[in-house]
This record gives C-alpha cells, structure tokens and sequence, in this order.
C-alpha cells in the first residue's frame, strides 16, 4: 500500500510540472509589448510581440542623446515540450543563442534556467500590474553571486 501510495504521489508531482509546462504561449502575454526602464545613462528598452507559437523580443540601450544599440534578441518558444526563453546577447557567446528553460510557474513569476551558462544563470519576468513589468537577472560569477533588476513600465 505504501509503496502504491508514493507512486500516485510520483505520478501527481510529474503531471503537475508537465501541466505547468504545457500551457499555451498565451501565459506570456502579459509580456507583450513595448516597456522602458530609466537609467543614469538614457533608457533601456524592450520590445515583444508574438509570433506564431513563439514570443519575439529585442532589448535596446539609447543613451542620454537618443542613440540606441540592440543589445539582445530573444524568442520564448515550446521545445520538445518545454518552454524556453533564447537569448542572443551582442557581442557574447560567440554569438550564439543561449537557452533557458521555465521552471514551474509561481505567483505570476515567471524562472527560466540555464544552470552550465556562466552568468546569469536565472532570467525572471514577473507580472506585477497592467502597465509594470520586473525583470531580473541571477546566478553565480567566478564565485560571487549577482542580481540585476529591470524595472519595466509600459511604454505609451
């Protein structure tokens, strides 16, 4: 009996991260379109729209006099079954894109990992109102452990 019990428990804990997996590309949705962040330097900002199956993004820095530089390309899209935030960072990673998978799903937050990348490790969006979005991104450097926050507000 106890033995029957922990594999209905195995089986319950398996479904419910395959169920937080398999939701539509429209749990992302809150994401779309385009938000900005003030900084000292200018502004940075990013852009999503969706694509298919997929959620499209791009990350610019302008400085204080206007001029911008991508800085990143990114695509959140299903793989095999699994949900995955690809990166494309200018200038890193031999420019190559690098993939994160989500985690489950708590609390509008939204963790995809990639544990082998050297930094970050952890890129999280959560939903924190209509017209606000918190960004961060976490792992481990040489070490040392690191956060960066992006605190996004709808662009009008």
């Amino acid at each position: 009996m106890k033995k029957y019990l922990i594999l209905l428990a195995f089986i319950f804990i398996v479904q419910l991260s395959a169920n937080a997996q398999n939701k539509s590309i429209k749990q992302f949705n809150f994401m779309l379109g385009s938000w900005e962040m003030k900084t000292a330097k200018g502004k940075i900002t990013e852009t999503w729209l969706k694509y298919k199956d997929s959620l499209i993004g791009k990350s610019y820095r302008h400085n204080l006099k206007g001029d911008s530089v991508l800085t990143e390309t990114l695509v959140i899209k299903k793989i095999d079954g699994n949900f995955y935030y690809c990166s494309k960072v200018s200038g890193q990673n031999d420019n190559q894109t690098i993939k994160f998978k989500l985690l489950p799903v708590k609390e509008n937050t939204f963790i995809f990992e990639n544990p082998s990348h050297d930094f970050p490790q952890r890129i999280v969006y959560q939903n924190k109102a209509k017209d606000e979005l918190l960004a961060w991104v976490e792992g481990e450097k040489n070490g040392k452990k690191g956060k960066s926050e992006f605190n996004y507000l709808r662009r009008k």
